[in-house]
């Protein structure tokens, strides 16, 4: 059975330069808003499905949490529904904010 692998912030980074990859993003809908990788796919329960429908099982996928930790099991997941290329991102979005640009979501309510 395969697994999925770690990869740092400088070689998410560099992979989103050669290649066309996914980010998946299993945070929370306000976490995500406040920040997140640009491009980015939101994942949770109710847009997995189509998430699997829409993505091909050959693109590299990179899921991204919070910290580097729940983004593991749900990298997991990915790779036993077929996916070929599943990474997990060491740190998560808090490692990639620090080093990295980042996009918010833009939300016309927080400009009051």
């Amino acid at each position: 059975m395969s697994n999925f692998k770690h990869i740092s912030v400088q070689q998410t980074a560099d992979l989103m330069l050669q290649q066309n990859v996914i980010i998946a993003d299993i945070r929370d809908e306000q976490s995500f808003a406040a920040g997140h990788i640009a491009n980015s796919h939101h994942l949770t329960d109710g847009s997995l499905h189509r998430f699997m429908q829409q993505v091909e099982f050959e693109q590299p996928v990179i899921v991204v949490c919070y910290h580097g930790n729940s983004s593991q099991g749900a990298a997991q997941y990915l790779v036993n529904q077929g996916f070929e290329q599943v990474y997990s991102l060491d740190g998560g979005f808090e490692s990639w904010r620090q080093q990295q640009p980042f996009t918010t979501a833009n939300v016309s309510d927080k400009d009051d």
